[in-house]
């Protein structure tokens, strides 16, 4: 399931804008606030963000810009009231991908949605490469300095969620959510047993490293 990030204040809107999304087959989850956003996305993987700009205690610009320190890569739409020249050139510049000025038209959103979230797939290389690592999803193949380092599919995985999305934690229940599925035998502590395993695999490499939240899961930092 496509989960998309609904931030706008005005609570009809919101509620619009994610029953028209759920009914096209998106998971849209909703909030009233930047804040309230940072939380879903610790919590939940997100798939694209729709903002509005004029919202209170952090505006859609600097949330925007926020999002795009952590993440390079997520779609990014400004669904906003303001229509002048100069808003558009500020979203765009700090890294937004599309504008919609209110009142918008709920089919032209979801078909801005699924070309966004098209891109974004293709934009989405299934070779990794990050220093001397080369990771490449179609043969599950991953060399360092050209040596192969053998792992398993949920080592393999794992490892390429991680780098996929460097400085995003990651929690173990999304972890397991995603490559354990109905693993009745697993626990969230199964993960673990994976990261030790990876770190152990890759401790002569120096240009990541897999970094422990405590409390909530693990987020690869690049060197």
């Amino acid at each position: 399931m496509i989960n998309i990030l609904v931030v706008e204040d005005d609570l009809k809107l919101n509620h619009i804008v994610c029953a028209y999304l759920n009914d096209n087959g998106y998971h849209a989850i909703g909030c009233k606030t930047a804040m309230e956003a940072f939380d879903k996305m610790m919590n939940n993987m997100i798939d694209l963000i729709t903002s509005d700009i004029m919202m209170p205690q952090m505006d859609g610009f600097e949330f925007a810009s926020l999002v795009r320190d952590q993440d390079k890569t997520i779609p990014i739409l400004f669904i906003t009231a303001r229509d002048d020249i100069s808003a558009k050139q500020k979203g765009f510049r700090i890294g937004i991908d599309d504008y919609m000025v209110k009142p918008i038209d709920m089919d032209e959103l979801v078909l801005r949605v699924g070309a966004l979230l098209r891109r974004a797939n293709i934009a989405n290389e299934k070779k990794l490469i990050i220093g001397s690592l080369l990771m490449n999803a179609d043969e599950m193949t991953a060399y360092l300095d050209e040596e192969e380092i053998p792992l398993t599919v949920k080592e393999f995985n794992i490892l390429f969620k991680l780098l996929s999305y460097p400085k995003r934690t990651f929690t173990r229940h999304q972890l397991m959510d995603e490559f354990w599925v109905m693993d009745s035998e697993s626990n969230p502590r199964t993960v673990d047993v994976y990261i030790t395993k990876l770190r152990d695999k890759f401790s002569c490499c120096k240009d990541f490293e897999i970094v422990t939240v405590h409390g909530l899961g693990y987020k690869a930092v690049l060197k």
